[in-house]
């Protein structure tokens, strides 16, 4: 007779066999045996965070870099504390697989009171991820947990949230079950007859333009050459650094600037990859792209969906952009880098001219900050002005945020940056609003000893809803008045280095000591003392 184990052993089994070393989740009645499997086994590192939410999202961010962000949640209320932060890693595309407990399966849906029931929870996973699964019985767990991670890697990738009654996850199964992974279902290879016509296109054009999102993020190899080959870039907010700001033909992601779009409305060809030219970065869809446009995206759905495309490419942008870049050469036009640069430089010295004194503190961090730092921005007003833009990326994924753009999640995503990538420094810029709304995972910080910096930008409330009341409703301003504590002592309290800022003279001297630090600190910056930064949110068509 076959050796049997528990379901909640198969599935951490399952888990290690896919390469996942760190999970993040809340233990819970209804999810103990797989918990407990895992904690028996002492393979996986289970990061115990303060709230549901809090460790999807740092699954999340850790399955940006991985390739796959694992987390684990009670059920019901417990599950619906989630969403939040599934809607994000579905804004994302994030590679992430979700485990949620259930109730007895002789229980599930009948609205009976069990404890932790939900009415349709499965139809609320169902809306806020990619797919929702159930395991319906205990010999087919693994098989589903097979199918969920596949459809979570597979592009366009995506959470995938699986529940598991509690009887079945601590009922026996034999060992045999524990099959071998599967890899996520390969994308169509690109006709040779489609990479030569778009060869020829690109090589006609006068002055083509390449705008790379984040489905783009696996390509860098590829922009650069095409860079290279006299292919002006510029990028959404998730596709920055996919070209790295140094690069001579890099716009960066300065679409709503007027020197750059003056540089962008002499293109006569754009390539769009992999991106949705969402509305806060299009002023809802009024920013002029050259055509002919072609945009290249594995999803047929993602085909003119927001500006009419002259030609849709359905493969894989990576294997495509490839593909291309191998037909085209490198090419010397001082007069088109000279152009960039000039557009590039009136662009920053205007956003430089906004910020006032927060320029400094920018050039603060970018000094501080390794090359190969990462900054998570929370929404928050210096996220939104001056680290969404300002801040230079070197590389794709340098620079994390928000994509639902909701507040709250910038300590969560840089508590999963920071253990997805240990050998890496991690500035986290929050403000006062938004750190409040996941207070509890400076704790998550210190337990875990993540290499973070919080940078806490606090200016007494919600900024960046005062500078859209200010602009758009006649200058009344309701609500956004908030009562915080003092973030400095708040985390001395946690056992966190901590300083406080009230001086911007004090930000290059602060900033070099709290980086360079191992582990976690925390530095607030008092913006009532310093001086206000205006923001009034992005660019609209039209006035409310």
């Amino acid at each position: 007779m076959s050796k049997t184990i528990t379901v909640g052993e198969a599935l951490a089994r399952t888990l290690e066999q896919y390469g996942v070393t760190t999970l993040y989740g809340i233990i819970s009645i209804h999810n103990l045996p797989i918990a407990d499997a895992i904690g028996q086994r002492d393979r996986l590192h289970f990061v115990p965070a303060r709230g549901e939410a809090g460790a999807v999202t740092m699954a999340d961010a850790h399955g940006r870099f991985s390739g796959l962000g694992v987390a684990l949640t009670s059920t019901g209320a417990g599950a619906g504390n989630a969403v939040g932060a599934l809607l994000e890693a579905l804004n994302a595309g994030t590679p992430l697989l979700h485990i949620t407990g259930q109730v007895e399966k002789a229980w599930l849906d009948a609205d009976s009171g069990f404890i932790h029931e939900a009415r349709d929870q499965l139809g609320f996973l169902r809306a806020s991820s990619k797919a929702a699964l159930r395991v319906h019985s205990p010999q087919q767990a693994v098989a589903v947990m097979h199918r969920a991670i596949q459809l979570a890697q597979t592009p366009p990738c995506g959470p995938v949230s699986v529940e598991i009654p509690i009887d079945i996850q601590n009922s026996p199964i034999p060992v045999t079950l524990v099959t071998a992974p599967v890899g996520p279902l390969s994308p169509p290879a690109p006709p040779e007859s489609v990479i030569c016509t778009l060869a020829e296109r690109v090589m006609r054009a006068r002055r083509p333009l390449l705008w790379v999102g984040g489905g783009a993020l696996g390509c860098a190899d590829a922009v650069r050459r095409l860079a290279d080959a006299g292919v002006m870039v510029i990028s959404s907010a998730h596709g920055r650094g996919i070209l790295p700001d140094a690069h001579p033909r890099s716009l960066r992601a300065f679409h709503n600037s007027p020197s750059v779009e003056a540089l962008m409305a002499q293109c006569d060809l754009t390539l769009i990859v992999g991106s949705r030219l969402r509305s806060n970065e299009t002023r809802s869809w009024t920013l002029t792209l050259p055509a002919p446009r072609i945009q290249i995206d594995l999803d047929p759905a993602a085909g003119s969906r927001n500006y009419l495309a002259d030609e849709v490419l359905n493969y894989d942008c990576r294997l495509l952009l490839n593909a291309l870049a191998d037909r085209l050469l490198p090419v010397e036009d001082e007069a088109l880098d000279r152009q960039v640069s000039a557009a590039v430089s009136e662009a920053e010295s205007t956003l430089r001219q906004q910020c006032g004194a927060y320029a400094a503190l920018n050039d603060a961090v970018a000094a501080a900050l390794p090359s190969d730092g990462i900054l998570v921005r929370d929404i928050t007003v210096s996220g939104s002005v001056w680290g969404s833009r300002l801040l230079r990326a070197n590389g794709p994924l340098a620079n994390i945020h928000s994509l639902a753009g909701a507040i709250g999640m910038g300590l969560a995503m840089s508590i999963g940056s920071a253990l997805a990538n240990p050998q890496r420094k991690v500035v986290a810029l929050v403000g006062d609003g938004g750190l409040a709304l996941g207070l509890g995972e400076l704790a998550t910080l210190v337990q875990e000893r993540a290499n973070v910096v919080v940078l806490v930008m606090n200016d007494g409330g919600y900024g960046v809803m005062r500078g859209i009341q200010d602009k758009y409703f006649g200058g009344r301003q309701y609500y956004n008045q908030l009562h915080s504590p003092d973030f400095t002592l708040l985390a001395t309290s946690m056992g966190l280095p901590a300083w406080t800022i009230s001086d911007a003279a004090r930000f290059e001297s602060v900033l070099a000591e709290a980086v360079s630090l191992p582990g976690p600190a925390l530095v607030e910056v008092r913006m009532e003392e310093i001086g206000p930064l205006h923001f009034a949110g992005p660019p609209q068509k039209t006035l409310y």
